[in-house]
């Protein structure tokens, strides 16, 4: 688990102040750690072209250059000039050294985009969108400098963005990065210290981006213990009742000791998952809304008067009486961005569109969980959003193998499953996204199938 930062200003700030560094200090600093990155990854005498900014994003990519300048041929270009006085005083050494600045691009192993960095809030001119397309059709080593550009403070394209191989974000790694819109445009993440160890330049953050690392399966280390040792989970099934198998089967495979599906149709299932009629009050966990349509809606009561852990997806966010379980302890709900524009709109938000909901998923899971403290919420997309006691958590680590129907109705079953088993909701979440995020790495990623993503929960371990 790493943190990660709405903004550093104020981190950079405090260099300045308590440590007394300079500006000048953590601009080495920035340009050194993306030099060591190109050394790394791109022979000496090859040709580097660095594309610079008018401000301090472009000051660190002229430093660059002067950096590089003698070990490989260097290329500056400054389609907007250097307008900073930082950016001036390093085109000024730069210069000193033998560099100049070019006006004809060549071809190159390696292409920087050093125009803008974080913070930004505006589109681009049209200028600068017309020559980012020309650098994304370049065929070299693609880098970033802080943030590729066309990447704003929310994370959104403004409207596009640089295609990088490798970000070298500096200082801290920004909570922009993880968006849903950035995970195309980013790359590699990699972060440069400046001039002092993280964990001084570091401050405190209620974001935090989850690792492959921080996963902790559910590994049975009791001997002497048995099928009710590890839990009960109940699994409604309505109108689709193929996601309720799905969810079931997922929480079997993921330990959980018994599982049954609840339905008042009788109907095929899979031989070790059980069957009943009714809501029993002997599951330790329920997962419900998952293809529930209007099933179970006489219902609702008895499911509000269960004091155990829940797990509620899908259909459950299109009822008004979404807002009576937000109220309860132990909840966990899993939209995607439709029915969270749906949830949202029923607690009084607001009016969302998907795309709305897209371009503000952090401001909006960060808004529900200040309301709705004691919720977890993890909302869907390409990096997974879970949101408790009004901090965020991230999960970057699914794959676009996961876009397939029956996906969800896999997690939450998982999630399910380890809530029969006992799990705090929130380690209960955290565990099953990374689990199912790992899981679904599957190659090649258009032959993903709930049945496959379920079977390679066996393989975790």
């Amino acid at each position: 688990m790493k943190p990660v930062f709405r903004e550093v200003y104020s981190l950079d700030k405090k260099c300045y102040e308590k440590y007394k560094l300079t500006e000048d200090i953590l601009m080495e600093h920035a340009a050194n750690a993306m030099a060591e990155v190109i050394k790394k990854r791109i022979k000496k005498g090859s040709v580097i072209n660095i594309i610079s900014g008018p401000g301090n994003n472009g000051a660190d990519g002229i430093t660059l250059a002067r950096i590089l300048l003698g070990e490989y041929r260097v290329n500056l270009y400054l389609p907007l000039g250097a307008k900073s006085e930082m950016a001036k005083l390093q085109l000024e050494r730069f210069k000193a050294v033998g560099g100049s600045i070019k006006r004809d691009y060549e071809k190159c192993e390696c292409l920087v985009d050093a125009i803008f960095g974080s913070g930004l809030k505006r589109d681009l001119s049209q200028e600068i969108i017309c020559l980012i397309k020309k650098m994304n059709f370049v065929d070299a080593l693609k880098i970033a400098c802080d943030i590729p550009t066309g990447i704003d403070d929310e994370g959104n394209l403004r409207p596009v963005a640089f295609r990088a191989d490798i970000t070298v974000t500096m200082g801290a790694e920004k909570l922009s990065l993880y968006s849903d819109m950035a995970k195309d445009y980013v790359g590699e993440i990699i972060k440069a210290d400046l001039g002092v160890a993280f964990s001084k330049y570091r401050g405190k953050t209620d974001y935090h981006v989850w690792e492959k690392e921080d996963l902790v399966l559910p590994i049975r280390r009791k001997q002497n213990s048995h099928k009710r040792t590890y839990g009960h989970l109940g699994v409604l099934a309505g109108d689709k009742k193929g996601a309720a198998v799905l969810a079931a089967k997922a929480a079997f495979n993921f330990g959980c000791g018994l599982v049954s599906v609840v339905s008042h149709e009788n109907f095929n299932i899979p031989y070790e998952i059980m069957f009943s009629e009714k809501i029993e009050n002997y599951f330790n966990a329920l997962a419900f809304g998952m293809g529930m349509g209007n099933y179970f809606d006489d219902e609702i009561d008895k499911l509000l008067n269960l004091d155990i852990p829940m797990v509620i997806d899908a259909d459950m966010f299109y009822k008004e009486e979404i807002k009576e379980f937000l109220k309860k302890d132990k909840i966990v709900i899993t939209p995607h961005p439709k029915e969270f524009a749906s949830l949202i709109k029923i607690l009084g938000f607001g009016e969302y569109s998907t795309n709305e909901v897209q371009k503000k998923r952090f401001a909006l899971a960060e808004e529900f969980s200040k309301k709705y403290p004691k919720v977890v919420l993890l909302l869907k997309g390409a990096n997974k959003i879970i949101a408790f006691n009004k901090k965020l958590h991230i999960d970057p680590l699914g794959s676009v193998a996961l876009a397939k129907g029956g996906s969800g109705d896999v997690l939450a079953g998982m999630i399910g499953g380890l809530l029969a088993q006992g799990y705090h909701p929130l380690k209960a979440t955290l565990m099953a996204s990374l689990a199912h995020s790992i899981a679904g790495n599957f190659k090649p990623n258009y032959a993903l199938t709930p049945e496959k993503l379920i079977k390679r929960l066996e393989n975790l371990a």
